[in-house]
């Protein structure tokens, strides 16, 4: 079951992937004329499993006159060729959202929708909620595209200190009277079946994340179903932290 889903544009078009110049921007040929074009890669994870030649990538075109790009990529073909993912890292807050505003996610059915885009201390939260008894809970979305092919997802694809001071400052929030956090993950894609921190890429931000479940801020995650047609948020999947684990 669907718990929140968006249409993609059906003016996609299909490429394959050549090179990534730098973090935001990647080489395509375009399928129907062969051509080679540089679009708009709006996440700047590693994604070196994701981007390899000749992988397939839909790119979505574009009409305005101040973008360096003409097109942006919206997914990629999964390398089993069963699926695919989203290359979209706005996403996430996005499907999030929905659902959030729906009450959908059973970690937080106790919590209601008050807004996007929160300022709390020294950051900007992706959502706040809130409940009936008027006590809040900031919200911190994460996107996740790494797998180690085995169905267990892994964040962050690359080190990210911005995330971990994040996850130190829920942390802190959760422990202000009446205040509640929550670091919730949404991967991009429908073949991973649990979350796990990417120790071997970021010690610091897993180390932290086991520090904010260990003192009460809910981590939770869920999973979405990816096509070249959309993509919909279908559950969610457990958080595992166990012991550090070993690299890919």
């Amino acid at each position: 079951m669907s718990l929140a889903s968006f249409d993609f544009s059906p003016s996609m078009t299909l490429s394959y992937f050549a090179e990534r110049p730098n973090r935001f921007i990647i080489k395509c040929i375009l399928a129907s004329k062969g051509t080679e074009i540089e679009a708009h890669l709006p996440d700047s994870g590693r994604l070196t499993e994701l981007l390899k030649p000749g992988a397939e990538i839909y790119l979505l075109p574009n009409n305005n006159p101040e973008r360096k790009t003409a097109y942006s990529a919206v997914c990629v073909k999964r390398p089993d060729g069963k699926g695919w993912v989203s290359l979209n890292s706005t996403v996430p807050n996005r499907l999030s959202g929905l659902a959030l505003k729906n009450n959908l996610l059973p970690s937080f059915e106790k919590w209601n929708y008050v807004r996007s885009e929160f300022t709390k201390g020294k950051s900007r939260w992706d959502h706040l909620l809130e409940t009936d008894s008027g006590e809040k809970m900031v919200v911190e979305v994460k996107g996740v595209t790494l797998t180690d092919n085995n169905q267990t997802g892994y964040f962050p694809d690359a080190v990210t200190a911005r995330g971990t001071k994040h996850v130190l400052e829920l942390i802190d929030i959760n422990e202000e009277k009446g205040w509640h956090a929550a670091l919730l993950f949404v991967a991009q894609r429908s073949d991973i079946k649990e979350l796990k921190p990417a120790d071997w890429i970021d010690p610091a931000f897993s180390r932290a994340m086991r520090k904010a479940d260990s003192a009460g801020v809910l981590t939770a995650a869920c999973r979405c179903d990816v096509s070249p047609r959309g993509m919909r948020l279908t559950d969610e999947i457990p958080v595992v932290l166990d012991k550090p684990a070993d690299k890919l």
